[in-house]
């Protein structure tokens, strides 16, 4: 790792265009309908100055702050999912002319303003779909020239709990720039580390300074200290074993009558990446083609099997999420599909939060059986 530099608020808007000079898409957060949200950026003045987010089961609400960071905000609604894995693709398509593919995309990311929690999520889905049995070529085009430039989290939202999945709050490896705001006293200021050669090229086209000891120190120390700040956290258990060991709780029949199986988290989850196919015509029968799009584990024909539906229960569709995501992904593709970044608790309508179930289902582990006894 290089010196940390330091950029001025003119200096973000500067890196914003050089990304956009060097031929990227640049997506990053704005103020949108009420909400933050990931869009295009044409410039640095699009990012939401002054605005924060609170948040809690089944809310999120914008208000407005005392200064004019732009970082000052957690997780909306939106991941770069969307972008990487986007919720409906075409396939193919045929018609009189023949069968024609999808065209590849041309399209170079650089994403703004990256996460903790979304940085692991991104690489998380590069584990599943990036490459192995379920690789998706789409998915690997798109992320093979991604730029990220990470932004560590100094004030996490009341949802958080990224410190308890080891996902935060400082931006891990994957980043090729990695941003931490800092304001007060009159300043306005972002610490820069490069995370890649690429990172620094494009740095070294923006105007900075070297960070002083103190200045870096003062920023990592803010970082540090926001994984004590958590609004939620996960119990300190081995969250494998316990959902791997809870099949027959009784709890689920609880959820179930709370739940609305509307499939909310799985669509907001960072790393859900369930999908299924749907061909369609026009009404000359002219032209057909074939399109993916997101599904979820929370719909009734998701596990139609041989004339029925083998998870025909809201309690054990939740169940299935919530095992899938903090045990059998685990089995599948080495560790957690949960990065704690507590979308699923804020966007779930009638504030179902996945911490609280854990924590509930911890407090009866003793009168479970162990996964090792399960029949």
């Amino acid at each position: 790792m290089t010196q940390a530099a330091v950029l001025s608020r003119a200096g973000l808007d500067d890196l914003v265009t050089a990304l956009i000079a060097d031929g990227y898409t640049v997506i990053g957060p704005m103020m949108r309908d009420d909400a933050i949200v990931l869009a295009e950026l044409t410039s640095g003045a699009q990012l939401p100055a002054g605005w924060g987010v609170d948040s809690a089961p089944g809310r999120y609400r914008l208000r407005r702050r005392a200064d004019q960071a732009v970082f000052g905000h957690s997780a909306g609604s939106q991941s770069w999912k969307q972008f990487l894995h986007p919720p409906r693709q075409r396939l193919w398509s045929a018609d009189a002319g023949g069968f024609s593919p999808a065209p590849p995309e041309p399209v170079r990311y650089a994403f703004l303003g990256v996460r903790a929690c979304d940085l692991a999520a991104i690489a998380t889905l590069n584990n599943v779909l990036g490459g192995g049995a379920h690789r998706s070529a789409g998915f690997a085009g798109r992320r093979q020239g991604l730029f990220v430039v990470a932004a560590g989290c100094t004030e996490p939202g009341g949802v958080c709990f990224c410190a308890s999945m080891g996902t935060g709050p400082a931006p891990g490896p994957g980043y090729d720039l990695a941003l931490t705001e800092r304001t007060g006293s009159g300043s306005h200021l972002f610490l820069v580390d490069a995370g890649s050669p690429a990172g620094q090229q494009i740095l070294d086209k923006v105007p900075h300074r070297p960070a002083t000891a103190a200045e870096a120190g003062e920023a990592r120390s803010a970082v540090a200290a926001a994984a004590g700040r958590m609004g939620r956290q996960m119990p300190e258990v081995d969250l494998r074993d316990l959902l791997a060991g809870s099949r027959e709780s009784p709890l689920w029949e609880d959820v179930a009558e709370r739940c609305l199986t509307c499939g909310n988290c799985t669509m907001v989850c960072p790393t859900c990446f369930c999908t299924t196919t749907e061909d369609r015509t026009d009404l000359t029968g002219e032209h057909a083609e074939r399109s993916e799009r997101w599904a979820s584990c929370f719909e009734l024909d998701f596990s139609y099997l041989h004339g029925g539906s083998v998870r025909a229960s809201g309690a054990s569709r939740y169940r299935q999420w919530m095992t899938h995501k903090l045990s059998s992904w685990h089995d599948q593709f080495g560790g957690s599909g949960c990065v704690g970044c507590g979308r699923c608790i804020a966007w779930c309508p009638v504030g179902i939060d996945i911490t609280e179930e854990a924590t509930r289902l911890a407090e009866l582990w003793p009168d479970q059986e162990g996964p090792d006894d399960r029949r």
